[in-house]
């Protein structure tokens, strides 16, 4: 299993917005970093949700339901896209502020590439920012 770090502004789609459909794609994505952690994303790996620009926190975790496509809002075929699903909302949301401030996730690709909307987590990343949310 794999664990990705996944942004969207709540004022487009939020974690709430992904909770009542059930499921998503997700797509928009058009930086080929982000693609290509997207293509490397397998069924059952999980992602934090993570609030961009409004909140600047990770509020919830997904589960990579399918995996990459063709984007469907995508005309020239060039972009992929996966398909989520919630698997649980964090107790409390972790603000990027938090995480910036703990030494052992100084690595995290958020922290050292703040723009790139599609990034991977190491388990021990993914599980601290989890516990995090319950303090």
């Amino acid at each position: 299993m794999h664990y990705w770090l996944m942004k969207s502004e709540p004022d487009v789609f939020s974690y709430d917005d992904l909770v009542a459909k059930g499921q998503a794609e997700w797509d928009g994505v058009r930086n080929h970093a982000a693609q290509g952690h997207m293509k490397a994303m397998r069924k059952g790996d999980l992602a934090l949700f993570y609030h961009s620009n409004i909140g600047l926190a990770a509020v919830g975790i997904m589960t990579i339901v399918g995996e990459a496509a063709p984007d469907s809002t995508d005309d020239s075929g060039k972009w992929i896209a996966v398909q989520v699903a919630p698997k649980e909302k964090l107790a409390n949301p972790v603000p990027l502020k938090a995480m910036k401030a703990q030494a052992s996730l100084s690595d995290m690709a958020i922290i050292r590439q703040p723009r790139l909307s599609v990034s991977p987590l190491t388990k021990a990343e993914f599980d601290q920012i989890v516990a995090m949310s319950k303090t």
